[in-house]
């Protein structure tokens, strides 16, 4: 993240190249696409390519008194070029500012519209006298540019995918894009090392347009993911959030319920909204991915959120690991979600003499281990997962695995037809 937090990234340009460029040494399968500018994808075009150079405002003395090379968020993302002679007047009418927050730098962008600015702290605003600046925007749009994007995809034992999509195109935002593209790629480097029934497929992508592309490329590839998270501001304070699939009860919704109310934390589950981040493209209802959306605070929720105060000291790396953590666990319930037939179905079986329950009655010794047998015996009825049992009896998934794998062991159970 340190190497990633000053490049100046965008939707399209050589940002997103260099922070790819940067992720293919942790990820070296990573494939890189360009799609180019005026490409149709869905609804929407791919937009001309955007590059900066440098950008400043100088007074009358030549003085830099805003200037790009000290912040990137200094500049309006997605300006156009502009040099000249501006009056405080005519400049204010470009310039964005937090009144309520003097101190931090806001983040604007002008994608779709032509447009530049500058972005500044509003005590700085307030400090620039009634004169005259020259201003320079040394920055390219070029329609014969490209979008970019990445994609890892860790082949499994089956064709049917998870998909796991992060943002790549806010600058310097450490929170918001950087703790996704990081927690995305450390989980990959993790899954990567694992046996894998499911193949999983990462996508780093621009927001909105990245989406929407690659959603227009991979038209028979969407028909194979089962199940998907979009990963994003997950370095920050607060508690997870997680905000389900349009579907409300897909299984990648249950396994993040089940996993976060087995690891105690504090969380909130959400409902779905078509706003959002890129879940909300692929939840369009042509498509109905079973994609949720899982952060901690959500966007435009904590103060910090696209301003200059989202930096490294606001991301912490237990944060990191934990949500890493949280998406693995998510990943195995996935993994090993199975239905079973129970071989003996009429009564309880015999435990003890098979060595799974305890020797003396009586006691509450070992009473989840206990309960967990019983449940999943009861329940195996080739209708219920162990994802529903986990849901119905109230226990630990992991426990209700591991009692699974104890009856299927000594001839209990039986994998469902």
């Amino acid at each position: 993240m340190e190497r990633l937090f000053p490049i100046c990234r965008s939707i399209t340009g050589n940002g997103v190249r260099e922070t790819l460029s940067i992720l293919r040494e942790y990820l070296p399968e990573l494939v890189i696409h360009e799609v180019p500018s005026g490409t149709p994808a869905l609804d929407w075009t791919v937009p001309a390519e955007w590059n900066i150079r440098d950008a400043w405002v100088k007074n009358e003395q030549g003085e830099r008194v805003i200037d790009f090379q000290q912040h990137n968020l200094h500049v309006l993302n997605y300006s156009t070029p502009v040099q000249g002679w501006f009056t405080r007047a005519e400049l204010d009418e470009h310039l964005f500012s937090l009144p309520d927050q003097p101190d931090l730098i806001p983040y604007r962008t002008s994608y779709y519209q032509p447009n530049w600015g500058f972005c500044l702290t509003h005590q700085a605003r307030l400090t620039l006298p009634d004169s005259r600046y020259e201003v320079c925007i040394d920055s390219t749009l070029d329609s014969a540019g490209a979008l970019t994007y990445g994609e890892l995809l860790l082949p499994g034992s089956s064709e049917e995918e998870v998909l796991i999509s992060c943002h790549c195109c806010h600058p310097s935002l450490a929170n918001d894009n950087l703790s996704g593209i990081a927690v995305a790629t450390f989980l990959a480097r993790h899954l990567a090392e694992q046996s894998r029934q499911y193949s999983y497929r990462f996508v780093f992508i621009p927001g909105t347009i990245g989406s929407i592309t690659w959603l227009s490329r991979n038209t028979e590839t969407v028909q194979h993911i089962q199940h998907g998270l979009v990963a994003t501001l997950l370095g920050g304070p607060g508690n997870f959030t997680y905000k389900k699939s349009r579907r409300g009860a897909a299984d990648v919704d249950r396994a993040v319920a089940v996993v976060l109310r087995d690891s105690r934390l504090p969380h909130e589950i959400r409902a779905f909204s078509p706003y959002g981040y890129d879940e909300r493209q692929y939840c369009s209802p042509g498509f109905n991915l079973p994609v949720g959306c899982f952060s901690r605070t959500p966007f435009g929720e904590f103060a910090e959120y696209h301003t200059s105060a989202d930096n490294l000291d606001f991301v912490r790396p237990e944060h990191l690991s934990q949500a890493i953590d949280i998406f693995s666990q998510v990943c195995n319930v996935l993994e090993t979600n199975r239905r079973y037939r129970n071989l003996s179905p009429y009564g309880e079986p015999q435990l003890g003499r098979r060595g799974l329950y305890k020797g003396v009655g009586g006691g509450t010794e070992g009473a989840d281990w206990q309960m967990a047998l019983l449940w999943v015996l009861n329940l195996s009825d080739e209708e219920h997962s162990l994802l529903a049992i986990a849901e119905q009896s109230g226990l630990s998934y992991g426990l209700i695995e591991k009692a699974a794998a104890a009856l299927l062991a000594c001839g209990l159970l039986a994998h469902a037809a």
